[in-house]
């Protein structure tokens, strides 16, 4: 019998977390989450919440297995626990989001790496908007519009720059303060490329060929009478009932995927216009998994608006994990603790 008694787990920080992945590669990974979840071949529930009325936001918990080798990579279980504080920036100088991923040995359930799952989530997540842009946007694209400066806008911002070249990027925030710490952070890093900021939403989504939206979902920030044809649009932020990024006109005038129909009906950017009686479930063409397979089109001209809704499904954790882990252990970053007593 092998023993697993003298294993350790690997315990990694943010700053451990950062630079082991390109953010090329997290859209490759979450592109083969949504494959995988189109084959069906996946185990996951939709994600959980915890809502306090005492704290503004919520807590997440989303655990996934993958069976199928994904990319090379072998069978994969994880779950994270996340932390959505809507207060965190003005209060506190915190980040609006916090998590912890665990990754797990499938077989034995041993806990391999336990990582901060900050930027983990801040580059997959924006993977999920690169993945609908290769599938879903107007070839030829190239005005990008970002709703939300922050990490998830960042995230998007550096992932949609993997699979597409932008003339231009337009960035979106209310806070001047934000936007200034976008520039700082990500014009040295992509000295080449145009950015623009605005505080008035208007100015950054009309005209864009693609906007990405990654707003706490408070309300809809952009407006019907903004959207052309043949703009394609990716909402990230809505992941709660109520919440919603965009006008509800606009998804009566799309072409809709999800990346999760369980997810999105109640939680989603469509939960608010279902609600109202402005779409009705059939008008979802279907999941982006289904695009990414081949079972379904995604656009079917030039003129179709296309919406991407995404609540950020467990199963784009469980398809990045391995690939940190495996570049954590190769950079002997982190610090290997033994959990498991002799």
């Amino acid at each position: 019998m092998e023993s697993w008694r003298n294993r350790k787990t690997l315990i990694l920080s943010r700053t451990d977390m950062m630079g082991l992945v390109t953010p090329g590669e997290y859209v490759d990974c979450v592109e083969r989450a949504f494959r995988r979840h189109g084959e069906k071949r996946y185990y996951m529930e939709p994600k959980g919440h915890i809502v306090l009325k005492k704290y503004p936001g919520e807590w997440e918990v989303m655990p996934s297995y993958i069976e199928e080798p994904v990319g090379g990579v072998p069978e994969a279980a994880a779950c994270k626990w996340v932390s959505i504080r809507e207060e965190n920036r003005k209060r506190f100088d915190l980040p609006t989001v916090f998590s912890i991923l665990v990754y797990t040995h499938p077989e034995t359930g041993f806990p391999l790496a336990i990582c901060d799952g900050s930027y983990h989530t801040m580059l997959r997540t924006g993977a999920s908007a690169a993945v609908s842009v290769r599938h879903m946007a107007r070839k030829g694209s190239k005005v990008l519009a970002l709703v939300g400066a922050g990490d998830v806008g960042i995230g998007s911002f550096r992932t949609c720059l993997a699979v597409q070249d932008w003339s231009e990027v337009r960035v979106w925030s209310r806070s001047q303060k934000t936007l200034d710490e976008f520039i700082e952070s990500e014009q040295p890093r992509y000295p080449k490329q145009k950015i623009v900021v605005s505080t008035r939403a208007e100015e950054v989504v009309v005209g864009s060929d693609v906007v990405v939206c990654q707003t706490i979902g408070a309300g809809p920030v952009v407006r019907d009478a903004w959207v052309r044809p043949g703009m394609h649009i990716a909402a990230l932020g809505a992941d709660l009932a109520g919440k919603q990024e965009i006008e509800s006109a606009i998804s009566k005038r799309a072409r809709i995927f999800v990346d999760d129909i369980r997810q999105c009906v109640p939680d989603g950017e469509i939960n608010v216009p279902l609600k109202e009686g402005v779409i009705k479930e059939s008008d979802v063409a279907g999941e982006i998994g289904e695009v990414i397979c081949g079972k379904k089109k995604g656009r079917t001209s030039d003129q179709d608006i296309t919406l991407f809704d995404s609540t950020g499904i467990a199963i784009q954790d469980s398809a990045t994990v391995p690939l940190e882990y495996e570049r954590a252990l190769a950079a002997g970053v982190g610090v290997e603790k033994k959990m498991i007593s002799t």
